[in-house]
């Protein structure tokens, strides 16, 4: 069973490839290393919106234990340290996949 957390964010006009580099070379080796695994990502050149959607292993209960973990590792806070600062709005939800490999 895997747990899939969908995740919408409002970016800054101008500042979704800054975003982009630091989410690919930064953040996404970081959420990996605690079992994450990125399911798919999305662009909406017109609304500045990144969608994206990441699963773990395991229930919603497991995935918030691992995530509770993941918020305060030092490997997180590190990434962190050079986040560009653009997200404008965020939505995060829990949601059922239909149609992604098992």
């Amino acid at each position: 069973m895997r747990t899939y957390q969908l995740r919408r964010y409002q970016i800054a006009a101008g500042a979704m490839p800054g975003f982009t580099d630091w989410l690919h070379s930064t953040l996404i080796p970081v959420r990996e290393g605690f079992g994450y695994r990125v399911e798919f990502q999305l662009i909406d050149h017109e609304a500045n919106e990144f969608v994206w959607c990441v699963s773990l292993e395991g229930d919603q209960a497991e995935f918030l234990k691992i995530q509770e973990q993941y918020n305060a590792s030092s490997e997180r806070a590190k990434a962190f340290e050079t986040f560009p600062k653009c997200i404008d709005s965020m939505q995060i939800s829990f949601v059922e996949a239909l149609d992604l490999p098992k």
